[in-house]
């Protein structure tokens, strides 16, 4: 007898008995009723990412070589058909679309459905996806797997399913907002970044997706992250809007003690901009997906560090504890700037980190690496806890991610909207000017500087250097900006890497953020 046999058959007894019973001799045989499943959850994940931190980490299986052999374009070339796109069914706003695996994405990924609380793994499937030009020659395996998946919204038109985030690619995602494009990354974790010897990469190795329902503002990713030294459950809360937000939370279970551990790790590129052009053989004049590290520091400072195109690694660190925020912006707006039509540099969203909770002591350091090209990715700006993580003590953190176009609102103060360096015109004590000296302009505006326009008096430049002599200093008002042009002329040991800062005030009161820049002299040598 099947389970829905007996079912059919207990409930004509009930019925039969209900004709002739007494109510308590009813209630005597009523069968107990069995207790509710447990709906599929964070808790879940996270028991899965403890036991599996319990046991040693295995890489998992290898992708067949025809696929592991595709390159980029032939990869590319494998689309999903949008008429299989998963979700519809609740009539939601939301649509899911899977990534084939192949070219770099050699580690396939489980993706499930949450439905009424139970998880569904999706199949792969061949009919899933439009091969193009790609061929094979034999099928390929039903077991394959995804490299990963997208969640579309109607971001920009009621009508369209527009791309609102995407996994792809180790703990790798990015999201959008309205009127955005991608450019920068945000990863779940990063360990050793910028450490000599190499960085590890965990992987987001199996996600759930709860299918929201149809008048749902927000769908929920659940992930499982892996890698030889940690474990962890993430839960991301994504809220499409003009500003998209993802809430992250998670829970780490160290498998070794882990000394540089990056939270909330950001990803992006800077080729050349206006403060750093040392490659400038293009009609483009400036070609970056940031062009500034942002922080809010927990006494309430705001700094702006600008980004370069380093020649060197280059690692600065800005001493936090329980900081405010942080951030790798897009401030320049202007698409003259960029001149790229297809690209759309100036459409590219800044990612603003809000820590949630108590993050304690650490830093926020940001990595630039050296490119010799747009196509690589060589900035990195993360928070690095003071602690370390050790082996047998679990791991909690959360934050808000903001995907923007315009951060002004952020603070009220004046910010820096260009930086630009020159060889000093003069130094103003009859210094020769030599290649240990250098002059920076920064322009400031925004806040309250248009108003001291007026009396630009009134306006006085606060500068300071680490490790080199700050020569001359003084400001310009510009009424093309409505604001004030700083000029720092500074004087550097031949070799040595000079650490500015500096903000403008009006008596006891803080005009703007505070502008961050390091400058190496040139060592003869």
């Amino acid at each position: 007898m099947t389970v829905t046999d007996r079912r059919r058959v207990l409930a004509g007894l009930s019925a039969a008995l209900c004709a002739t019973a007494a109510p308590q001799a009813l209630l005597a045989q009523q069968p107990e009723q069995a207790p509710p499943q447990p709906r599929f959850g964070f808790e879940e994940v996270t028991r899965r990412a403890r036991e599996i931190a319990a046991v040693p980490y295995e890489a998992g299986p290898a992708l067949p070589e025809a696929l592991t052999r595709l390159d980029f374009d032939a990869w590319r070339e494998i689309r999903f058909r949008p008429e299989r796109a998963l979700l519809a069914q609740s009539n939601s706003g939301f649509r899911m679309q899977m990534f084939h695996p192949g070219f770099l994405f050699t580690r396939p990924v489980t993706v499930n459905v949450i439905r009424d609380g139970v998880p569904m793994p999706m199949p792969y499937a061949a009919n899933l996806f439009d091969y193009g030009r790609t061929k094979f020659d034999k099928p390929l395996p039903v077991n394959l797997g995804f490299a990963g998946f997208r969640l579309h919204y109607p971001l920009n038109d009621p009508r369209v399913f527009d791309e609102l985030i995407s996994f792809i690619g180790a703990s790798y995602f990015r999201v959008l907002g309205r009127a955005q494009r991608y450019g920068l990354s945000a990863r779940g974790l990063a360990i050793g970044a910028g450490v000599p010897g190499g960085e590890e990469f965990p992987i987001f190795r199996e996600f759930w997706v709860e299918s929201p329902t149809a008048d749902a503002d927000r769908v929920t990713v659940y992930a499982l992250l892996d890698s030889p030294s940690v474990s962890g459950a993430y839960r991301f809360h994504i809220y499409p809007d003009g500003d998209s937000v993802v809430d992250v939370g998670a829970v780490l279970f160290p498998r070794k003690p882990i000394e540089k551990l990056g939270l909330a790790p950001l990803t992006s590129m800077f080729f050349t901009g206006e403060n750093d052009r040392r490659f400038h053989d293009d009609f483009r004049t400036e070609l970056h997906d940031s062009d500034g590290l942002m922080i809010h520091s927990s006494t309430g400072e705001w700094i702006w560090r600008p980004l370069r195109n380093a020649r060197v690694q280059a690692v600065s660190s800005f001493v936090e504890r329980n900081v405010r925020g942080f951030g790798l912006m897009q401030r320049d707006r202007v698409f003259e700037h960029y001149q790229d039509l297809d690209l759309n540099y100036e459409l590219r969203p800044s990612y603003w980190i809000e820590p949630q909770g108590d993050w304690g002591e650490g830093v926020v350091e940001l990595i630039e690496l050296p490119t010799t090209d747009e196509t690589n990715d060589n900035i990195v700006a993360l928070w690095a806890p003071k602690l370390a993580l050790e082996p047998g003590r679990e791991f909690r953190f959360g934050y808000k991610l903001t995907a923007m176009l315009e951060s002004g609102d952020l603070h009220p103060g004046g910010r820096v909207i260009n930086t630009y360096q020159a060889k000093p015109k003069a130094l103003g004590s009859g210094e020769a000017v030599t290649e240990n000296t250098r002059r920076f302009i920064v322009d400031f505006a925004g806040g309250d500087l248009g108003y001291y326009l007026k009396q630009p008096e009134k306006v006085e430049i606060v500068p300071s250097i680490a490790y080199g002599r700050i020569n001359r200093a003084f400001l310009v008002p510009n009424p093309k900006t409505e604001g004030f042009r700083a000029f720092i002329d500074i004087v550097v040991e031949p070799g040595q890497l000079a650490e500015m800062r500096a903000f403008l005030k009006s008596g006891s009161k803080t005009l703007t953020e505070t502008w961050s820049y390091p400058w190496r002299a040139p060592d003869p040598s």
